[in-house]
């Protein structure tokens, strides 16, 4: 059981860093993209104490089919339909507009399935320390606080879920401010001005 349950997990990192092989961290080491799943999935095992395979899984390839050529039948395909039936949950859909599919987000996680609940509770905890470790390159403190203000939204839908990572997400939300701008709310609203009055010129 051990030795199926170790080839598993084996076989999905491999996929994922297979798939993943090209893409880069926006940090400015460039880390390898795979670096993530695999600390998504480490956040679950060793913070959260989830160890249900299946959600293990998903994690390791939560942004395989939103980021790279893989489909959902692949996924099924290769790991079975539970595992793309969470994949699905957590993949946001490209052909919509960044801020419809960052709305969507927020509304769709309090209707989860807590397997998917879990993936993104572990998700959003990894970048936010991300964030704390450092600004991606090209980010400016607007945009690291709008990510903030976000990520906390969709946080809100998915509690209930695991108490240890909602606690660790909350001191999280509690030291990043201090890192970032703490007047961006009057800016993100004097860009969204200029943004909209850019608009009506056209």
């Amino acid at each position: 059981m051990e030795e199926q349950i170790a080839k598993t997990l084996i076989e999905t990192v491999n996929f994922a860093a297979i798939k993943h092989r090209k893409q880069r961290r926006k940090d400015e080491d460039a880390t390898p993209y795979i670096n993530h799943p695999i600390g998504v999935a480490r956040i679950l095992t060793h913070e959260a104490n989830i160890y249900d395979i299946a959600t293990l899984q998903a994690a390791i390839l939560h942004d395989t089919v939103e980021d790279t050529d893989t489909t959902f039948d692949e996924i099924e395909q290769n790991f079975g339909s539970k595992v793309r039936s969470i994949v699905e949950e957590v993949t946001d859909d490209k052909s919509l507009p960044k801020q419809v599919r960052k709305q969507l987000q927020i509304e769709h996680a309090p209707g989860c399935s807590r397997e998917a609940k879990l993936v993104k509770l572990a998700d959003k905890l990894y970048n936010l320390r991300d964030l704390q470790r450092c600004t991606p390159v090209g980010w400016s403190r607007t945009r690291v606080q709008e990510y903030f203000e976000w990520a906390e939204k969709v946080v809100h839908g998915l509690r209930g879920t695991n108490k240890p990572m909602e606690d660790a997400l909350d001191e999280v939300l509690k030291v990043l401010p201090a890192n970032i701008d703490r007047h961006s709310h009057s800016t993100l609203l004097v860009n969204t001005i200029r943004t909209f009055l850019k608009f009506l010129k056209h």
